[in-house]
């Protein structure tokens, strides 16, 4: 790997610093950096690229900022049709889930490009479209994490009818429903008491959002399954929104129908990284705190 494109956000304090030193180190590895068109100002002398379909020929992409970053950069990406290229997670700040890499790992990543020397991390995607009366209302919208129908105005329930291939699941009385890829698992469906998933587990998880009724428990479905979530009565704010950052509004009667995207990611992680580490430090796993005598 010689060509690296990179996307910024931003809005991080530090985010100049960050890329001057990473143009730095990649001058001295040998690497070029392709850098995204609406990231030129925090750098002179590094010339962008004219648009995201650039970025798609380099031999890897590395987002530069959290793990929004990267789910940012799946979608914007994405919506070039074309493959995807392997994508690399800086932090600038604290250890993400999918942004592994940080500050003091850019010359190592640099050099396990130079030498092809990374783990590959597989991701699928979730695709998702919304029809009003049988007609597409929104087009196609594609994430990492999740999907989300949500009231996101008010306290009131709504009534969400939940089908699988055709069969009915059935009507949640419920604040909404999150169906997340093994990606989102550990994002806002584990808040919803969703599983854990290993990323590389090809299947949907489908979280209710404080369901009323204590019998409600997550659902794990194929990933190759149609998800349609049907929306009934509700107050005004009804939500979609993909990944936490692209929202829409729903009308009652709105389909979402949810399937998994044609296209994948790979993300790579240095060649030592640890999944079941990083679950240990991000949810303060510390084991049993009783003292085994003898």
């Amino acid at each position: 790997m010689q060509k690296l494109g990179v996307i910024v956000n931003t809005q991080k304090p530090r985010a100049a610093a960050v890329l001057e030193r990473l143009a730095s180190l990649a001058a001295e590895t040998g690497i070029i950096l392709q850098l995204a068109h609406d990231s030129h100002s925090l750098l002179a002398g590094l010339e962008p690229v004219e648009s995201d379909a650039d970025l798609m020929d380099t031999d890897a992409v590395m987002a530069l900022g959290g793990d929004g970053t990267i789910l940012a950069t799946v979608r914007r990406l994405a919506l070039t049709g074309k493959s995807l290229p392997p994508l690399l997670g800086l932090n600038i700040g604290s250890l993400g889930f999918m942004t592994s890499l940080t500050e003091s790992d850019m010359r190592a990543a640099l050099q396990c490009m130079r030498e092809d020397n990374f783990q590959i991390s597989e991701r699928s995607l979730v695709s998702c479209e919304v029809t009003r009366g049988g007609t597409s209302v929104l087009g196609r919208h594609q994430g990492l994490n999740d999907v989300v129908v949500r009231n996101a105005a008010t306290s009131r329930v709504v009534m969400l009818e939940v089908s699988i291939d055709g069969s009915l699941v059935t009507t949640y009385v419920c604040d909404g429903v999150i169906v997340s890829t093994p990606t989102g698992s550990t994002g806002y469906s584990l808040s919803a008491d969703g599983p854990i998933v290993l990323p590389q587990t090809s299947v949907f998880v489908i979280s209710v959002i404080c369901p009323h009724t204590l019998s409600s428990r997550p659902l794990v479905v194929p990933d190759q399954s149609t998800v349609r979530i049907k929306v009934g009565g509700h107050e005004a704010g009804l939500r979609i929104s993909i990944d936490g950052q692209d929202e829409h509004g729903l009308d009652v009667g709105d389909v979402v129908t949810i399937r998994r995207a044609a296209q994948r990611i790979r993300l790579l992680q240095l060649p030592e990284h640890d999944y079941f580490a990083v679950l240990r430090q991000k949810l303060g796993w510390s084991g049993s705190a009783v003292t085994r005598t003898s």
